[in-house]
This record gives C-alpha cells, structure tokens and sequence, in this order.
C-alpha cells in the first residue's frame, strides 16, 4: 500500500479532518499549540474563550503577570511553565517580531515553549507553509503503519514522513494522521477489527502472535 493510497484511504474515513484548536488570528493560534502540550484539544478550548476575551493582543499580554495568565489556564497541565512561555513568547513577539507571529523555524522555535511541533503547525495552519508536525498520535500512526521505526525519534520520523509523503500532501496529512490516531487508532483499544490498513499495521501483527 504506497503512502497515496493510505492518504486516499483516510480521507475517506476523515473529511473533515482539521486543526481542533479553536482561534481567529495567528497569536490565538501559537498560544492555543503551546496550551496543548500533553493537554487534550477540548481541554485547550474549555480555558481558551476568557484567555483570549481577558488578553486579546500583545499589549493586553504584556500589562498581564505570570499569575494573571495561570488564573485562566490552571485547569489544564503543566499550566505554570505554559503560563511563563505565554508571557515571554508574547513579551518577544512585540519586541522582537513587531507584534507578528514569524512564519520562519528559526524564528518560531527562538519564542519561549515553541519546539518543532508547534512551530509546523503555526506554519502548516496559519501559514499554509508545507509542514508536517509529529505528536503523539502522529507519531503513534506512522510507526503503526511501517512509516517509521519504533525507535525513531520523533524528528526522524518527521524527516521520514516528509520523504515518502508528496509535500503537496504534507499539511493535509498532518490532520489526516492526528483523526486516526485521535479517534481510530487509538493508543489503548485501537478499532483494529474494522481498519483498512491490517495488512500492513505492525502493531496488528505483533497484537495477532
């Protein structure tokens, strides 16, 4: 089954497949990918309507103190490390980046909480630049799939995700792979019995010795 033909397959089981974290501008957007960091989407989206009703734009960031940001996200992980990424990523983005989100990977990942991952999507997404960002799910799907090794790291696998999949594909594959790792193949009691892809699936094989 060649990487087309899988992309192929999922499309059909996931058209509506997309970014599930809710924003309206490119800031909402970064600081919505560094919130979900080991945090579900829904749970991002539970705190994200008064984040960003309280700090609408930089300026709002800025006259805010750690504590005032850990007030709107405590009820999600990791909230007090999230919270001083917000404020100094915000603090760069005014005066390091005149008050734009950059669309480089240099530039991205030089902003406080922002690694690869989240970088690709801010790209993929807000940018439409060809990326392919690997979390969890993708990660899991990809080496589910043969698409890479379990003991790729995850830039390995973003390298060789990018190499067998056309780059024209690339965003859209991203949200593809995140909807079947998010809803189908799932890390505990994957839908195995009803996949398209058992022929091909180590996990399957392995979970049929």
């Amino acid at each position: 089954m060649t990487t087309d033909e899988i992309l192929d397959k999922l499309e059909e089981m996931f058209p509506e497949a997309r970014c599930e974290l809710n924003h309206k501008n490119a800031l909402e957007l970064i600081v919505a990918v560094v919130l979900s960091a080991q945090t579900t989407d829904v749970s991002v989206n539970q705190v994200t309507p008064a984040l960003f009703a309280a700090y609408p734009d930089l300026d709002a960031y800025e006259q805010a103190s750690v504590a005032d940001i850990e007030g709107y996200i405590r009820r999600i992980g990791l909230y007090h490390s999230k919270a001083k990424h917000i404020k100094e990523l915000t603090h760069d983005l005014k005066y390091e980046f005149h008050g734009e989100v950059p669309s480089s990977m240099k530039d991205l990942t030089s902003l406080a909480g922002v690694g690869r991952k989240t970088a690709n999507v801010v790209r993929s997404v807000w940018f439409d630049i060809p990326s392919f960002a690997v979390d969890t799910h993708v990660n899991r799907v990809a080496k589910r799939l043969c698409l890479a090794k379990p003991e790729d790291s995850v830039e390995k696998v973003e390298e060789k995700l990018k190499r067998k999949i056309k780059r024209e594909r690339w965003n859209r594959a991203h949200h593809l792979f995140i909807f079947f790792g998010r809803y189908f193949c799932t890390a505990r009691n994957p839908k195995c019995e009803a996949c398209p892809f058992q022929a091909i699936c180590r996990y399957y094989k392995e979970k049929g010795k």
